[in-house]
């Protein structure tokens, strides 16, 4: 499948390592469509769309990641956002956090494959490993409503970290449903970023979660 050609197309000009991006994407996408023959990884249905929906998603809010050291990627599934962040962002370190098995060693495979020595894969659930683990930034892509994710992510907000959480259109309902959780945990959720993939492939917003409490070192 011709992914990089998609990739050189729909990939914006100014994004830091482009070309490395576009070969690693590239890649990893094939991989993708490999282990698909054998288990369910992820749906792709045309290489354009693949591109779009999971690299240029992944990779179109990089800069809120900029200059960050740690980054963790919950649930990351086949290596959403994070292989593609890593891929873009090679001085920052990436977690990613994957409880199903499979998908755990596919994106470890993959990992190797692509030579990225700014990423570790553990095999574990991120609310498990965030309790015992700190890092500026918590991402996820697909992730639970925020009602139910201010459970998930509260331990990630210790010491003033952020989680940056890929949500479609419907943000701002979720906001407000999530409303008596959020103040429960004394937490903030707040759109930071909202934009528009190609090919009316939908509305993407990125909800911040930050701590409103007393942050404890």
């Amino acid at each position: 499948m011709p992914f990089a050609e998609e990739l050189r197309q729909i990939l914006p000009a100014d994004l830091p390592h482009r070309d490395a991006c576009i070969a690693g994407a590239a890649r990893h996408l094939e991989l993708i469509v490999e282990a698909n023959q054998h288990f369910n990884l992820t749906r792709i249905v045309s290489p354009r769309e693949a591109a779009i929906k999971h690299v240029l998603d992944s990779v179109l809010p990089w800069r809120l990641f900029q200059g960050a050291t740690e980054v963790a990627d919950a649930g990351s599934g086949a290596g959403f956002p994070g292989i593609p962040l890593a891929l873009v962002l090679p001085e920052t370190h990436f977690t990613l956090l994957e409880s199903t098995q499979k998908k755990a060693r596919f994106i470890e495979a993959t990992v190797t494959a692509l030579g990225l020595t700014n990423v570790d894969v553990r095999p574990v659930r991120a609310e498990d490993w965030l309790t015992t683990n700190r890092v500026e930034i918590v991402t996820a892509r697909a992730v639970a409503p925020l009602a139910r994710a201010a459970a998930l992510f509260a331990p990630a907000l210790r010491g003033g970290g952020r989680v940056l959480l890929y949500k479609g259109p419907d943000a701002q309902t979720e906001i407000a449903e999530a409303a008596p959780e959020t103040a429960k945990r004394q937490l903030r959720l707040r759109v930071i970023e909202r934009y528009e993939l190609p090919d009316s492939l939908g509305t993407r917003t990125i909800v911040e979660m930050s701590g409103t409490g007393p942050r404890r070192s």
